[in-house]
């Protein structure tokens, strides 16, 4: 068995105890009670009820620590000490249509001075396929008890990339629409799986070679860049600086393919 920090425990633990009820609520996903918080942006009582599971697990392991909740919000803690940041149920849109690929993300950020905190830990729990990413830093990165490791592949030709697509109220569709243009006729293929945190886990296990997306808030990002990075990719804005989280742009993927597409990226913005 590979060892890992107490954190990584209790993250895991806090996941595993609100997934049997995200399981059964997606066998009745007809019968959820389902409220509108913005167009084509759902909200179930699944979402709820699993968020507060987890808040309750983690603040009975830390009860100082503070709280980023993509359903509650900021929630206060000692400013000396690290923050939760949770996404109890990424891919609320495939939820609620049926569609098998969602994830629980919880990530540890650690204050720093400057006011921009670190990632130290990540993890992302897939409820229907048993899977448990994590990673911790300078640790690397995992599925289970498997050490990951992003693609090899070297060539354009031979990758799938991931990505995510503007819809009713969100995003570019112009830039979007660019940065497509210039990828798709480069690569074997591109996929929109409606989750970001799966999509950036997915990279960082190698099963897609890359992945572009702009827009995604925190909670949906910060456990998987974590498992990117550890398990030997990049992820940058589209600019390819270290600034992703605060322009909210995101291109992760290894080496050899993140400096091919991030060329891609840049010629297609400057066409706009």
């Amino acid at each position: 068995m590979v060892s890992h920090s107490g954190l990584i425990t209790v993250m895991e633990r806090a996941a595993r105890k609100a997934a049997p009820r995200l399981r059964r609520d997606f066998n009745e996903v007809q019968q959820l009670q389902v409220s509108r918080k913005g167009p084509a942006d759902f909200v179930s009582m699944a979402d709820k009820r699993a968020e507060q599971t987890i808040y309750e697990e983690l603040k009975k392991a830390r009860p100082d620590w503070g709280f980023l909740l993509e359903e509650s919000g900021e929630i206060d803690g000692d400013p000396t000490k690290p923050r939760w940041v949770v996404d109890p149920l990424d891919g609320t849109t495939n939820f609620l249509h049926g569609i098998p690929h969602f994830a629980i993300t919880i990530a540890v950020e650690e204050p720093r001075p400057g006011g921009r905190g670190e990632v130290t830990q990540g993890l992302i729990y897939q409820p229907l396929t048993d899977e448990s990413f994590w990673a911790e830093k300078g640790r690397g990165a995992w599925l289970q008890d498997r050490r990951l490791r992003v693609s090899a592949r070297r060539d354009l030709f031979e990758s799938v990339i991931a990505t995510g697509i503007p819809f009713l109220g969100h995003g570019d569709f112009r830039e979007w629409t660019a940065i497509f243009q210039a990828i798709a006729p480069e690569v074997a293929g591109i996929r929109r799986l409606g989750s970001a945190a799966l999509d950036l886990a997915w990279v960082a296990a190698g099963r897609f070679d890359a992945y572009w997306e702009s827009g995604i808030k925190p909670w949906d990002a910060l456990a998987g860049m974590l498992l990117v990075r550890e398990a030997g990719g990049f992820v940058t804005d589209f600019r390819g600086g270290d600034r992703a989280m605060e322009r909210s742009e995101f291109l992760a993927a290894s080496d050899a393919l993140h400096s091919k597409l991030h060329k891609l990226l840049a010629g297609a913005l400057r066409s706009i």
